[in-house]
């Protein structure tokens, strides 16, 4: 018996054993740094739509789901909880970190997310498109009172540049070159992976724990102030 396989004979190659295909490494690499989208690489996302069996293989074995949405033009990598890791076992650690988010931060994730419902609401252009003006003015209103405009102004610039950093917001570049734009930011899709239709829809009470939160922290600060003071005339 000749157990020798001829040039003729097939073998069928597990999908574990497949050639490595260049696409598939650039795309892994750029979901493990972050969120693509269809509107920034238009050919790199036409490969994800092609390989997305490989990707989603490949990301299964470091514990990773690859959300995908196709209508809206972004996917993204998550962690899965391991249903096999037993008590007390060490945890693997997370490729993916979650971080926590400050109030100001979640205040304002919030108040986009509700702004781009309505938005949705209102049908037409799918790009939500707001000025610093805009956004502080969102703002405002969930303010401790006695803010003044230029402490609101420096708040709401530190909060934009870490909702960019997340990914949340995109700066957009000034009409012509002006010097006199103030700053315009695209509302990415992505928010609403993020911040879904439960979340929106116990917005009200959410936003009175933000609000009571961003009041007592001055509250707190001029007490500490009071009681440095306290200990210094003594």
């Amino acid at each position: 018996m000749n157990d020798a396989l001829h040039e003729d004979d097939s073998v069928e190659t597990p999908s574990s054993v497949l050639p490595a295909v260049p696409e598939l490494s650039q795309l892994m690499v750029h979901l493990l740094k972050g969120v693509l989208y269809r509107d920034d690489d238009e050919r790199l996302w036409a490969s994800l739509l092609r390989l997305q069996a490989r990707v989603r293989e490949q990301a299964a074995v470091l514990l990773l789901d690859l959300v995908l949405d196709e209508a809206e033009g972004h996917a993204f990598l998550k962690s899965r909880p391991d249903p096999d890791q037993a008590e007390g076992a060490p945890r693997l650690p997370r490729l993916v970190a979650r971080r926590p988010l400050s109030y100001p931060v979640s205040l304002m994730l919030a108040l986009l997310r509700k702004r781009m419902a309505e938005f949705d609401a209102g049908g037409g252009d799918t790009r939500l498109v707001l000025s610093r003006d805009d956004v502080a003015e969102l703002m405002r209103v969930f303010l401790p009172d006695g803010t003044n405009e230029a402490r609101l102004i420096d708040q709401v610039d530190a909060t934009i540049t870490k909702v960019v950093d997340l990914g949340f917001l995109r700066r957009l570049k000034p009409a012509g070159g002006s010097a006199q734009d103030r700053g315009h930011y695209e509302v990415r899709r992505i928010l609403k992976a993020f911040v879904d239709a439960q979340w929106l829809a116990e917005f009200d009470a959410r936003l009175e724990v933000y609000r009571t939160a961003l009041s007592a922290a001055p509250a707190e600060a001029t007490d500490k102030a009071a009681a440095s003071k306290g200990v210094a005339d003594a």
